[in-house]
């Protein structure tokens, strides 16, 4: 009679934890739905500046499904599907959910491309893009923030994407060329080696001005010829990109 009795409470505490799981999961799905339709309105609202009202289904779709609240800090968990950025430590930030999506679709990617990342931070504009492409290869220049983000992508079962510690301003030459590069810290200017290592037909997306003045979205884009052309996407804030340039 003991064991019966033990085996039905063992049921229900496993039913309740369950549940209490599946509700978690419910409504942070709801969160980022909501996330989703704001970032929809910022899309509409800057149209002018990026010269589109809407942004590409495969970019709005990975948005929804990737867990933000998996790449913040505890104690901004509950601010996770906010359209703002978030701290992370060490003076860096998550950044807003609108800015990571635009980014994510100036690079215009294909399933079979091939992405560096230069700033890791949590890790989450690495997932994001890892659901478009075949490999994200991602340098973090702070080594906590890189160490944290790879057990998270671990744990979390990002099995394409590749990071490591070091100074992104110099890339990764041993993974070059990258049919896209994105940069999540504003350079001063745009890197000689990331231009290098951009692959003909390539994109490159990056933020550029001081942390003092404003700073300018930038898509650099790079032609079968190797002729550059650089737009000014629109106004943004990031934190500066750090290292030995």
């Amino acid at each position: 009679m003991l064991v019966s009795r033990i085996s039905v409470l063992l049921v229900v505490v496993i039913f309740t934890v369950i549940t209490i799981a599946e509700a978690r999961e419910n409504r942070y799905l709801k969160s980022r739905q909501e996330m989703v339709r704001q970032i929809e309105n910022n899309v509409r609202a800057t149209r002018f500046y990026i010269d589109k009202s809407e942004l590409n289904d495969r970019v709005m779709s990975a948005m929804l499904t990737v867990p933000r609240h998996e790449f913040v800090p505890a104690e901004q968990r509950e601010y996770a599907y906010e359209n703002r950025p978030l701290p992370i430590g060490y003076g860096q930030t998550i950044s807003q959910p609108y800015i990571v999506a635009l980014m994510t679709d100036l690079l215009e990617v294909t399933d079979e491309g091939k992405i560096l990342e230069i700033g890791t931070g949590s890790g989450y504009q690495a997932a994001v893009a890892a659901q478009l492409v075949k490999t994200v290869y991602t340098l973090e220049i702070v080594e906590p923030l890189a160490i944290e983000a790879d057990s998270r992508f671990q744990r979390l079962g990002y099995e394409n994407i590749v990071n490591k510690a070091g100074d992104g301003y110099y890339g990764w030459s041993e993974h070059a060329p990258f049919d896209a590069i994105i940069v999540t810290a504003a350079a001063s200017h745009v890197p000689p080696p990331l231009v290098r290592q951009l692959k003909p037909g390539g994109r490159m997306v990056i933020p550029v001005g001081s942390r003092f003045q404003t700073q300018q979205l930038l898509l650099i884009t790079k032609d079968d010829a190797a002729i550059i052309r650089t737009r000014q996407i629109l106004p943004v804030r990031f934190v500066p990109l750090t290292g030995r340039h």
